[in-house]
């Protein structure tokens, strides 16, 4: 008990001490022990580390988990260290429903085979996604959280006490300074009570005795906190300089996480173009649009025209307007997907006009004796 309280007491003066030391420092009637440039930007850029981090991690935990109930329920279960029970993902359920659905309404009838095949994708797609999360979480986030949680951890403890350890050499700076007058003050102007003492040369005598052991322990215990400061300073550097590795481990992480996210879109890619195919073979099912169908040839053709136009509008029998004809100058080259098109090559000049009824994404286009429907979006028109 005793050797406790003394400890107590120990600690306490130290903390007393650093914390004088601190507010003089604020206010500016203590001189600080300032690192290096070098130093300075190794924390810089430590701190920005985590900061972006830790911001980065917090976001993929929103983007891999929307519901912020689930998150805390895995977070609960992870601080308890128990194991989290499986989830079903949000298209593992619809499935589920839509499979339920389709024996209620008879899996007989167009509606209840749609509604089976549908729902047998939409849970490969939640299965999809639950080997995503997985991966992810495994991949990604758990290096993240490592490095917050256990590096980041360690290199704030270090630099904690790298801080303590720079008040209190500072400290001994002043104490030092202030043993220093005390010698120089008394070699000056001698002490009063010597000069009322029966023998003032012994009093005088003793006084710089303990002006000068005042000043040896000042100096030694100086010594002694400078060299703790420049150890934990030198331990401290290296964790620091250790963040590069961190960033390395994480830009491979990263890549990781990427090439999941493209593994995983690939898969419910060619899941969901399997079920327009098979949603194909269904009696009386629902024709696709061409040009909404993921098969589609390309971006350059999407929203470009319908089949309905196609059918209904002759080319052979439109004549061009007596006004409102333009020229236009072409963008792209263009391949006509039938008879109805014109062909065009880039940067030739045709003449353009519109018709009633006609797609608004559509005009007429002359060439000579040629004749077809040109898309607005690979032209310039002329005024």
């Amino acid at each position: 008990m005793d050797f406790n309280v003394k400890r107590l007491a120990c600690g306490a003066g130290l903390f007393f001490t650093r914390a004088v030391q601190f507010t003089e420092e604020k206010l500016g009637q203590a001189e600080k022990t300032e690192l290096d440039a070098h130093f300075e930007n190794l924390m810089s850029r430590a701190d920005c580390t985590k900061n972006w981090t830790e911001k980065i991690y917090r976001q993929t935990e929103v983007l891999l988990q929307p519901n912020p109930s689930a998150r805390i329920e895995e977070f609960l279960y992870e601080k308890l260290d128990r194991k989290a029970p499986s989830r079903i993902t949000n298209g593992e359920l619809l499935g589920q429903y839509m499979q339920d659905a389709a024996r209620e309404f008879g899996p007989g009838t167009p509606y209840g085979r749609t509604l089976t095949t549908v729902g047998e994708c939409e849970g490969r797609l939640g299965a999809a996604e639950r080997d995503f999360l997985l991966t992810s979480t495994i991949s990604f986030l758990t290096p993240l959280r490592n490095f917050l949680e256990g590096d980041w951890k360690t290199i704030s403890k270090e630099r904690r006490l790298l801080e303590n350890l720079r008040l209190d050499l500072d400290a001994c700076k002043t104490r030092l300074k202030k043993a220093k007058l005390a010698e120089a003050k008394a070699a000056v102007s001698p002490s009063s009570s010597a000069a009322h003492s029966h023998d003032p040369c012994d009093v005088e005598v003793l006084l710089v005795l303990v002006n000068i052991f005042s000043l040896f322990q000042a100096e030694h215990e100086l010594r002694v906190a400078q060299t703790e400061f420049d150890r934990q300073a030198e331990v401290t550097r290296l964790l620091l300089e250790g963040i590069s590795s961190t960033h390395v481990n994480h830009l491979r992480c990263l890549h990781e996480f990427v090439e999941a996210q493209a593994a995983f879109y690939k898969q419910c890619h060619l899941h969901m173009q399997e079920l327009q195919k098979e949603l194909g073979r269904l009696p009386n099912a629902f024709t696709l649009n061409p040009s909404q169908s993921v098969a589609a040839a390309g971006p350059a053709a999407e929203g470009l025209g319908s089949p309905v136009e196609k059918d209904t509008l002759q080319i052979e029998e439109v004549q061009a307007p007596a006004t409102g004809t333009r020229k236009a100058k072409v963008l792209y080259d263009y391949d006509a997907a039938d008879s109805s098109e014109l062909s065009l090559l880039a940067d030739e000049l045709i003449t353009v006009y519109t018709v009633p009824g006609m797609d608004s994404d559509w005009l007429v286009g002359e060439r000579g004796n040629q004749k077809g429907k040109v898309p607005v979006t690979y032209l310039e028109l002329l005024s």
